[in-house]
């Protein structure tokens, strides 16, 4: 699919994930689940679609060279540096640029650098079905995920399973009606309940030029100041133009800026072992297939424990006597956690900044 382009977007800081995931090395450059790290994972899994001369990764300023070692076999001119994040409106507008330069009829395929798919065969027929619909209906397609229990960590997409005015109902693909904000858990159970609602995934579908166009109408000052970086692309006043666009620039993100808006949306229903891992209660999840309901990494010594997981790192880590506990240990911090509270995590970190404990962050 020469016409087709994957769009990475890796400036994210991974705060749930502390004490593993560090500003320096962030949550997308660990290895969570094995297999390598969740970015090299996420790139590894689409080469049989997209070819990585297609794959464009967007990060920011101080993980740039950490993704040139991480994936040394992408060109390095596919490697879009952010001056600042700006959440992923202005993120996926600065890749939308490159890939209509690149092609004008360009097809791409946003995807997170740190969520876990556990089929990839079907996934990859799910993209595939998006990007035949994207370039037919020259639409916004999102991919959402099959609900499995009432989430209360995810967004929600609600969905019109009516062939009216659509002609891709076959294929799985569905006009979206609403989106909804993470609910909360009485919501949740009403939403699957309903049947008509599927997790957010955060991934989309779409043509260059329709999401530019989108974008102009939906964030014409967003669109203003692309438009300014556009003219200078391939030159060298191309940097001083992005840092001073990025400058003015307004965060907000593509599903309430521009998703939430336009009218012509539709949601491919997707159920191929997807996971944001959002938190280490969801590490913990993926990872129990112990009778007794531990899971662990390292050189950990349990004792009357049940339903914990434990990451030991580089360390000896001993539990005795206790139950539905998350334990992570690097080099210089320890993080002991009950299960169900490991959102929380995000709090601890927010607390080392304002003491300006910056070695721990």
């Amino acid at each position: 699919m020469s016409h087709v382009y994957a769009v990475i977007m890796a400036g994210g800081v991974g705060s749930r994930f502390w004490p593993k995931s560090r500003e320096r090395t962030p949550k997308q450059f660990l290895d969570i689940l094995g297999g390598g790290s969740m970015i090299q994972q996420t790139v590894r899994r689409l080469e049989s679609l997209i070819p990585p001369m297609n794959t464009l990764v967007v990060t920011n300023i101080f993980h740039q060279d950490l993704l040139r070692r991480e994936l040394p076999f992408l060109p390095s001119e596919n490697l879009l540096v952010e001056p600042v994040g700006r959440n992923t409106a202005p993120c996926i507008g600065l890749a939308a640029l490159w890939v209509h330069r690149m092609d004008p009829n360009g097809v791409m395929v946003v995807l997170p650098s740190d969520h876990m798919i556990r089929d990839e065969a079907e996934f990859l027929r799910k993209i595939t079905t998006a990007v035949d619909v994207a370039e037919q209906s020259r639409g916004l397609l999102t991919i959402g995920i099959a609900p499995t229990h009432p989430e209360t960590g995810y967004g929600y997409i609600q969905f019109d399973e009516s062939a009216e005015h659509n002609p891709y109902t076959d294929k799985g693909v569905f006009r979206v009606k609403t989106f909804a904000e993470k609910p909360i858990i009485e919501t949740a159970e009403r939403f699957l309940a309903s049947g008509d609602f599927l997790w957010n995934s955060g991934m989309f579908v779409w043509r260059a030029d329709v999401i530019l166009k989108e974008i102009g109408i939906h964030l014409p000052e967003l669109y203003a100041n692309l438009e300014e970086v556009k003219l200078t692309l391939t030159t060298p006043a191309y940097r001083a133009t992005l840092e001073q666009a990025f400058g003015k620039i307004k965060g907000i993100s593509i599903d309430y800026g521009v998703m939430e808006r336009a009218s012509n949306v539709f949601v491919v229903r997707g159920d191929f072992g997807w996971s944001d891992v959002g938190s280490w209660d969801e590490v913990a999840r993926l990872s129990n297939g112990s009778p007794d309901g531990n899971a662990s990494k390292g050189t950990v010594i349990l004792r009357d424990v049940s339903g914990s997981y434990v990451d030991a790192g580089s360390k000896v880590v001993a539990a005795i006597g206790v139950e539905d506990l998350i334990i992570i240990a690097t080099d210089s911090a320890v993080l002991v956690c009950k299960k169900g509270r490991s959102q929380e995590v995000k709090e601890i970190v927010d607390y080392l900044r304002r003491k300006q404990m910056n070695e721990h962050i």
